[in-house]
């Protein structure tokens, strides 16, 4: 049996769990094909997919060939560093197969084709290998303390991955400001799925519900489609947490470095100004988001704003984001842009001390506190009469699993 079918076996039952070593399945079965050997490496810093395939001692011509093959099904400008790689080449050095790790969930497997008379008609079969894994249906409860006193603090010192509390923050992101609500003895329980592997933990799976306990204000949320059909956010009586624009612009509320002020000592010019907008510090190339749905009204560059991007809303609104080291996919004049999308990344072009994002707001034409503009936006649709009873079911099994989350099942999930 030619190797390649043997290895493409062994990855589609999930041999493969993202460890530094070969994964023991696929060693056990090396071993038995003395035809075939496999190297296991990662990717170096600054490497090229073709680059790679050279230090594998493939042949240039043989490498630009697999680099033009992959093109059809990944851009081979997105490989990363440390991510692993497989090769398995014949004792002869032919090359038979390569598999390189896209991301938790896929595979990116080439194999080198062969005609049984000897010649080769098509030279690489290139397909993205999705990874079967399985969802277990957890709760996890953190709380605000003086060692933990930010929303990323309490859920990593339990051991989370930070991007639960990231996923929670947007949920919440129309009620609830986490850089300046948060109190000692704030707690939030979140049900949700936890991604696994092999045993081992991958990722998360859908939020379903979560309560949240937040300077003095109990606050919850359901996933439950809309009238479109369409998952959304629901407090347990059924009213939207959609308001018409976010809290912030950044998917996490990070600190704030500089206020709305009319009176800001510049950090660059050392002169007394107006400093119109809200500065949040953040690591250059954090998603910016559009807090509301509108139209782009201006995105380049903008003198000492560096990039920036100016959104018109409903309402007489505008809002700016300056300071930005790139733009989202497609922004550009005249686009018009949902709620959520990511219209650029933070950055420090113009002038500025360090990455960070200048967020401002315009109702009417006239500048005022982003932090304070939209505090009191009214709530989208809520769920209708007629589907309440479904909700409330829904509802109620959600806070009995949280109640009890020793007695939720494990939830299989498909390849996809």
């Amino acid at each position: 049996m030619p190797v390649f079918v043997v290895c493409a076996a062994l990855m589609l039952a999930g041999c493969y769990s993202g460890s530094s070593d070969e994964p023991r399945a696929l060693r056990e079965d090396v071993r038995l094909l003395a035809e075939a050997t496999t190297i296991q490496a990662v990717v170096p810093r600054n490497a090229t997919f073709e680059s790679l395939l050279r230090q594998q001692e493939l042949a240039p011509e043989l490498a630009s060939a697999v680099v033009s093959a992959v093109r059809n099904v990944f851009n081979p400008r997105e490989l990363r560093a440390n991510q692993q790689y497989w090769v398995v080449k014949t004792l002869d050095g032919l090359f038979r197969e390569f598999r390189y790790q896209i991301n938790t969930d896929e595979l990116l497997r080439i194999v080198f084709r062969e005609d049984a008379d000897g010649s080769t008609t098509v030279p690489f079969d290139v397909e993205r290998v999705t990874l079967p894994k399985e969802f277990v249906r957890s709760t996890v409860t953190a709380e605000i303390t003086p060692e933990a006193n930010s929303l990323i603090a309490a859920f990593t010192r339990g051991r989370e991955n930070r991007m639960l509390p990231i996923r929670l923050a947007e949920i919440f992101s129309g009620e609830v400001d986490f850089n300046t609500d948060l109190r000692q003895g704030d707690t939030f329980t979140v049900l949700f799925d936890r991604a696994v592997r092999n045993g081992e933990f991958i990722g998360y799976g859908d939020i379903h519900a979560a309560v949240i306990e937040v300077d003095g204000r109990r606050l919850t949320a359901f996933r439950f489609p809309d009238a479109d059909g369409k998952d959304a956010w629901y407090d347990e009586d059924g009213q939207s947490l959609r308001r018409q624009f976010l809290k912030t612009p950044l998917p996490f509320d990070p600190r704030i470095t500089s206020g709305f002020s009319y009176n800001r000592l510049h950090p660059v010019h050392g002169t007394r100004r107006p400093h119109l907008g809200v500065d949040y510090g953040a690591p250059t190339g954090t998603r910016v988001l559009a807090v509301a749905d509108g139209v782009v009204v201006r995105a380049g560059w903008a003198g000492e704003a560096g990039r920036l991007v100016h959104l018109r809303h409903s309402g007489g609104y505008e809002t700016m984001y300056l300071h930005l080291s790139g733009f989202g996919p497609g922004i550009r004049p005249g686009v018009r842009v949902a709620q959520g999308d990511v219209i650029g990344y933070v950055g420090m072009t113009g002038t500025a001390t360090g990455p960070h994002l200048d967020y401002r707001v315009r109702k009417n034409g006239t500048y005022v506190n982003p932090v304070t503009a939209f505090a009191n936006m009214p709530a989208g649709e809520p769920i209708a009469a007629e589907r309440m009873d479904d909700f409330i079911r829904f509802r109620d099994e959600a806070l009995r699993q949280m109640r009890e989350p020793a007695s939720v099942p494990v939830l299989m999930a498909s390849a996809d």
